[in-house]
């Protein structure tokens, strides 16, 4: 997707700086998100699921400790 794309598709700022960052890394966690982001462990689940569901990226077969995101088109 082209970041105009994920514009229209209504991410924030956080949220596109994390499909970049999964872009050149191919996987990022929910404590990856939180650190390059500066925010709370809550605000990073809400927004990674936000992504989730608008299939941006999917989620790890694994849960909890482990899981991981990557770019829903791999």
């Amino acid at each position: 997707m082209t970041h105009e794309q994920l514009v229209k598709l209504g991410l924030n700022e956080r949220q596109l700086k994390a499909v970049e960052y999964v872009k050149e890394r191919g996987k990022i966690t929910n404590k990856e998100y939180q650190t390059i982001n500066s925010i709370s462990e809550r605000t990073a689940s809400r927004e990674l699921s936000d992504l989730v569901e608008k299939e941006v990226l999917k989620s790890s077969e694994t849960k909890g400790a482990g899981s991981y995101f990557y770019l829903s088109s791999e």
